[in-house]
Formats: structure tokens, C-alpha cells, sequence
């Protein structure tokens, strides 16, 4: 039991050294590593702080002199790699280090990477398995992204207390207050694009400050004068370069292109009838939804999704909550499906 609290211990040290890299490392992983001597005493802490840069262990690793390492023990949250990539191998630096015992909390999805087999032949102990749940959710979106070859999918949404993003007029500044505004900036920065409609883009000609969008305009509908348009790398997915799908763009497609272009998470702002399309195709990882206390008490207001017109509640999508925060005088739900 000692050892198993030890180890669930140092793992989570890994996660939170892990967090550090949030939106500096795709399309690689989020990944800590800590190194313990022989007699048990941190003597390194590593992570991977940005693409390009060294991984997590050889981060923690190449801060020792030369024998510090020996007979140690390094945890990391995900499987050493073993190929050649923007790095070195990591096992080759783990087995040069001497280091005893390797603790990992999951297999990299990666098939390239076999580094158990590596670290095994070289007579270093391995256990793995720790706190893996964790591991697997922290590293969501790269699981993703190399098992089913898509971008993650986070759809963002404002809301009063009875589900309107819009008054009947189309009325919606602002629903939400300007520090969950604010803190909608910060989400930007974490995704690879940014996507949204035409209809959205007309509607509130939004500025959506990022690096790269994405904008669904079937009928090149949008004025190439709208502030969207005024920075960053812009893909207009349209008729002319995505198919279509009972008459409509075809989302996953879109997705698909986006991921031949490098975008491994995407961060959908939009109207309930696109979100609501989202969901019925079911390309929608998670929801994060802020919810102002307000009602406006109107039918013919606009709703968060538009779409399936479900009479049974049984047909409903299920959500997990994973976190609720309170930005004062909202609240944000972050749920996964």
C-alpha cells in the first residue's frame, strides 16, 4: 500500500508539471516526469514545455551530473518514446542514466512508441498502470487525435437560465458577463482553431482573436470586411472544396481537412442550428457552458441547440460534469459526452 501511495504521489506531481505545456505542445502530449535518487529523494523535475523542445524525461534527466541518476527511479505520465521524432529517444537516455525503475501511468496510443520493450531488455523495472484514468483525461485530445484521426471537439456556449443565446429579435450582448468574456480569451489560447458559421459571423461579426479559423460558409455569404477576417489564418470551408450532406456542409469532412492541415483541437463558437448539427452527428467531445442568471422567459428565443426535435427524454444526450466553476456572476459547466 506504501508503494502504490508513493507512486499515485509522484504521478500526480507529473500531471500538474504536465499542465505547464497546456497550449504550447501539440500535436505532442502534455507530459511531466519526476526522478527520484536511490535512497528515494527528488532530485529532478522535468516537462514538456513547448513542439519542438525536449520531452519531459529528457527535460528531468538533463539537469543530473553524470551519476546522480543511478538506481533511481523516473515517473512519467505517459510511456517513454523509443523513435526518432523532433528528439532523440527518451529510453535512450533513460537506460544511458542508469536509471532503475521506470514508473509510467499509460501506453502511449502512439504504435510508433515501444519503449517497455526498450526499457525491458535493458533490465529496468517497469510498472505501469498508475493512475491511468487521470492520464487518459488529461491527455485526451492526443489519444484522439492518433486513434480516430480527427481534431477534439470542444463546443463553447452562453446561456440565460432557460437555454437562450438570443432573444426572438436576435438580441445577445451581452448574455454573460465581461469576466466570462474575459475568460473565453484564455480558452482560445489552448485550441489549434477556432470555428464558426457564416450565420454567426454576420449576425454579431465577431473579432475572434486567433491564430487560426475556421469559417462555414456553404455560399461565401461573408464579407471578407468583417472583423474575423482583419487576423490570423483563415480556412472557408464552402461548396466548392467540402462535400455536402443533405444540402449542408458536411461537418466531419470539415474536421478531416482540418486535421490534414495540423489542427488537432478545435473550439466551436456558433448558433444553436449549427451546434445543434454538431451534436447530432455526434462530433462534439465536450461542452463548456456558461450560464448567467438571467431568464428571459420567451419561447421564440433562440436555444443553445436546434436540431433533433426529440418527445422522448429518454433519446436525450447524457453528459458527464467534470468541473463547475463560478465567474461571478456566472457559472461555467464543463461536461464531457
Amino acid at each position: 500500500m506504501k508503494n502504490k501511495n508513493s507512486d499515485e504521489k509522484y504521478m500526480k506531481m507529473c500531471f500538474a508539471l504536465a499542465k505547464r505545456g497546456r497550449g504550447q505542445v501539440s500535436p505532442n502530449p502534455m507530459v511531466g516526469c519526476i526522478v527520484l535518487n536511490k535512497d528515494g529523494n527528488i532530485i529532478s523535475k522535468g516537462y514538456h514545455k513547448k513542439y519542438g523542445e525536449n520531452h519531459a524525461e529528457r527535460d528531468a534527466l538533463l539537469k543530473l551530473k553524470n551519476n546522480e541518476a543511478d538506481g533511481g527511479t523516473l515517473y512519467v505520465n505517459l510511456e517513454p518514446c523509443s523513435h526518432y521524432g523532433k528528439t532523440p529517444p527518451c529510453v535512450d537516455l533513460i537506460i544511458e542514466k542508469k536509471i532503475k525503475k521506470v514508473v509510467f501511468a499509460m501506453k502511449d496510443p502512439n504504435p510508433k512508441v515501444d519503449g517497455i520493450k526498450k526499457l525491458k531488455a535493458a533490465g529496468i523495472e517497469i510498472t505501469e498502470g498508475v493512475l491511468e484514468e487521470e492520464a487518459r483525461f488529461l491527455n485526451r485530445v492526443f489519444i484522439k487525435n492518433i486513434t480516430r484521426k480527427l481534431p477534439y471537439v470542444v463546443l463553447k456556449t452562453a446561456t440565460t437560465f432557460d437555454g437562450k443565446i438570443a432573444s426572438r429579435t436576435g438580441s445577445s450582448k451581452w448574455i454573460t458577463s465581461s469576466s466570462s468574456r474575459e475568460e473565453v480569451y484564455k480558452m482560445r489560447k489552448e485550441f489549434d482553431c477556432i470555428l464558426t458559421s457564416a450565420n454567426t459571423v454576420i449576425a454579431d461579426n465577431p473579432r475572434m482573436e486567433h491564430r487560426f479559423k475556421c469559417i462555414l460558409d456553404k455560399d461565401l455569404r461573408t464579407d471578407k470586411t468583417a472583423l474575423i477576417y482583419k487576423q490570423g489564418e483563415i480556412y472557408i470551408a464552402s461548396k466548392d472544396n467540402t462535400p455536402l450532406k443533405e444540402g449542408n456542409l458536411d461537418l466531419k469532412s470539415v474536421l478531416e481537412t482540418l486535421y490534414q492541415k495540423g489542427i488537432c483541437s478545435v473550439f466551436v463558437e456558433c448558433g444553436g442550428k449549427l451546434a445543434g448539427a454538431f451534436l447530432k452527428e455526434g462530433l462534439i467531445d465536450e461542452i463548456y457552458q456558461f450560464i448567467a442568471p438571467k431568464i428571459l422567459n420567451d419561447n421564440a428565443g433562440f436555444s443553445a441547440f436546434d436540431g433533433d426535435y426529440i418527445t422522448d427524454i429518454n433519446q436525450a444526450k447524457n453528459l458527464k460534469i467534470y468541473e463547475v466553476k463560478k465567474i461571478a456572476p456566472d457559472v461555467l459547466f464543463k461536461s464531457i459526452l
